[in-house]
């Protein structure tokens, strides 16, 4: 269990995106952006839609087997990326940085971009947004719901 949990809203999601398109803006077009599934799809779509880039490509990686985490497996490739060569890769979070160790194995020339990282992970990645304590649990959009809390004072 995490010991600590940081949500990220639906607004916090596309201001942190929308920021992270700000970073990686450069004078040439980038010639597509792949979208590490499931994650970094949502991202991947406000970072293309900011820097206006039409070629969206995905590669999809299981790190999980059931509830236990497993070695990754590439499910999906990202073939029309080639090598990565002028492309970017998109994920919501870098974690341990399994997955995204998996992706540049196929795309040694991309340029790696997540919204957040953690510590064991953010070296995997050129650019992001906000750092998060490796202790901390994201709570992503997709993965909530709204929800009556109880005062504090209650509990």
């Amino acid at each position: 269990m995490a010991e600590h949990y940081y949500t990220v809203t639906w607004d916090q999601l596309h201001r942190d995106s929308r920021a992270l398109a700000w970073r990686l803006l450069r004078p040439e077009p980038w010639a597509g952006i792949v979208a590490v599934s499931r994650g970094g799809m949502i991202p991947a779509a406000i970072i293309a839609r900011e820097l206006e880039c039409r070629l969206i490509e995905s590669v999809s990686v299981a790190t999980y087997d059931e509830e236990e985490r497993a070695a990754p497996r590439v499910i999906k490739p990202p073939t029309a990326a080639g090598d990565g060569a002028g492309f970017l890769v998109i994920d919501d979070l870098v974690d341990t940085g399994a997955t995204l160790t998996a992706v540049r194995a196929l795309l040694p020339r991309a340029h790696f971009a997540a919204v957040y990282a953690k510590p064991a992970g953010r070296s995997l990645v050129e650019t992001f947004i906000t750092e998060v304590s490796q202790d901390t649990w994201i709570l992503f959009p997709w993965d909530t719901a709204p929800q009556f809390v109880p005062p504090i004072a209650r509990r």
